[in-house]
């Protein structure tokens, strides 16, 4: 079920990253930056829990040889379990689809759950033998620490320890029965109607990363306080609005460079880079090599 090391796989359809954290825990990190669907699919073990965070976008699962179909949407998490027949992970991403799956053996969940196994039905006694299937919005703090793993290099130094400690945040804020923490840490993003018009913030953004609009136009644009859309963005996306943007507008440079269908000066052109200096200097600072030398090291 789980492979020993860190795999990334770069294709026209986007990327795929695969680490396996400790023994029993798999992270498989999807970046569908096409403009199509893609499918996902890998065999699962019987005693396996799955947990997968869309960030963004939304995907399809399908089960009973694609019988059924259980759709995943933006911003949840869908938990899968079935002690009594393995599930395999048969998925379909939309197109600009972030998602984040962990594989945990039901035997490193019991071992990091035992003291919490009454909170968590699915372990108590009654549900043990039983499948179960959860769909649930991804909360704030929760959606902070998928953006910082879709940030994070996994060659950086201290960079699987990192992983590991963000894969078992993840784990107490899905389980925190009072969901306190999100509250605890800004309580503006209490407030759903807040959250969601941080979220619209964030897809205006992206969308028009080639001309975002400034700060004040983007607040009066989604209705909120120019202070509250700078706190609340950075609690909810773990950087100031424009750092985010500068992080999502290189890993789609190195996605489209990936792809090899356009040259520099287009790539550049197309984030908004008003000449390749800028964009090449920007790349350089992110990744540590100029662009075209990242191209030649895909060949190489």
């Amino acid at each position: 079920m789980f492979v020993s090391n860190l795999h990334v796989k770069n294709n026209a359809m986007g990327v795929e990253q695969v680490s396996q954290i400790e023994t029993g825990i798999l992270v498989l990190q999807y970046d569908n930056s096409s403009s199509s669907e893609q499918a996902i699919s890998r065999e699962v073990d019987v005693n396996c829990i799955q947990f997968h965070f869309c960030f963004k976008g939304g995907a399809s699962f399908f089960f009973n040889n694609a019988s059924y179909t259980f759709p995943l949407a933006d911003e949840h998490v869908l938990l899968l379990y079935n002690p009594q027949r393995s599930l395999p992970m048969q998925a379909r991403l939309a197109p600009q689809t972030k998602m984040i799956s962990i594989l945990i053996s039901i035997q490193k969940f019991h071992a990091l759950f035992s003291q919490e196994a009454e909170t968590i039905s699915f372990l108590n006694d009654e549900n043990i033998n039983k499948k179960y299937y959860q769909d649930q919005i991804i909360s704030p703090a929760m959606a902070v620490i998928l953006s910082q793993m879709f940030q994070h290099e996994p060659d950086a130094l201290m960079g699987h320890l990192y992983l590991k400690a963000k894969v078992y945040e993840l784990f107490s804020l899905y389980f925190n029965p009072d969901k306190q923490s999100d509250i605890a840490q800004c309580p503006f993003l209490a407030d759903e109607e807040n959250v969601r018009k941080i979220h619209r913030a964030k897809q205006i953004v992206v969308e028009r990363m080639a001309e975002p609009p400034s700060l004040p136009a983007l607040a009066e644009e989604v209705g909120i306080s120019l202070k509250r859309l700078k706190d609340g963005f950075k609690q909810l996306y773990g950087a100031p609005v424009f750092q985010f943007l500068l992080d999502y507008k290189m890993e789609t440079a190195r996605q489209m460079l990936s792809d090899g269908s356009q040259n520099v000066n287009e790539v550049g052109l197309k984030l908004g880079y008003s000449t390749s200096s800028h964009f090449i200097a920007a790349f350089k600072k992110k990744y540590g090599t100029t662009p075209k030398k990242y191209i030649m090291s895909l060949s190489s």
